[in-house]
């Protein structure tokens, strides 16, 4: 068979990956808990944000299987999958749908929490950016949609669990060390992503957090010198 392991992630995937797990993770059971854990649960969203800005760079600048031109198809390629009639490494035309599903209820949870509001004490960082009205509006977005990402989520893993065990193709190993064991010569490992392109990437998502954190916005007025407002 001449079955043989070639690199299929590369490691900024691998870590994009499992990173983007605990903070989701963590996001909800923050957010859900709400109270002082509110503080921790703006920070995480910055972190998710930085995350996919990242993974969007990546999905240019990485290498062949991490790239969105690799794994991104078209209608024809989707039904040549259904039909039983793809054939490749990485994601699936099916599953690059899931991905881009994902990313983006993920975007749209992340940017939407810059300007939402609990009404008691937090505020996102980009809150005066909007209206108190918009706010508002983000704000019930923000909290429907973490259903939308759950059912994903969900939908993500039974996609795994399917293949671990109807397919006998496991998912989750390759996505650790980043090799699958393919047959035949056609299988070509990854290549491309080198240490440029990662810095590159690496630098366009700490952008994206510096503005997310409010490093555009004017500083805040100084506090008024002691003595110069009345106490009573």
């Amino acid at each position: 068979m001449n079955e043989r392991a070639i690199l299929i992630w590369d490691l900024p995937t691998r870590l994009f990956h499992w990173l983007l797990a605990l903070l989701v993770a963590a996001a909800f059971v923050t957010g859900l808990q709400g109270g002082n854990l509110m503080v921790w649960h703006g920070r995480i969203g910055i972190a998710i944000l930085g995350l996919l800005v990242f993974r969007l760079a990546w999905g240019v600048l990485g290498s062949t299987y991490a790239r969105f031109g690799h794994f991104v198809r078209g209608p024809g390629a989707v039904i040549d999958y259904l039909r039983g009639r793809w054939q490749g490494l990485g994601h699936s035309p099916l599953a690059a749908l899931s991905v881009l599903a994902l990313l983006g209820l993920l975007l749209f949870q992340s940017i939407s929490g810059l300007m939402t509001n609990d009404d008691i004490a937090f505020r996102g960082p980009l809150y005066d950016l909007v209206s108190k009205a918009t706010s508002n509006r983000l704000t019930g977005l923000h909290r429907q949609n973490i259903w939308l990402i759950g059912g994903l989520i969900a939908l993500h893993v039974c996609a795994i669990l399917f293949y671990r065990f109807v397919h006998k193709d496991d998912l989750v190993m390759p996505m650790i060390h980043g090799r699958k064991r393919v047959s035949g010569t056609a299988a070509k490992p990854a290549t491309g992503g080198g240490l440029l392109a990662f810095l590159a990437a690496l630098a366009i998502a700490f952008a994206a957090v510096w503005i997310a954190d409010g490093g555009l916005l004017p500083p805040p007025p100084p506090p008024p010198p002691p003595g110069s407002i009345p106490t009573w």
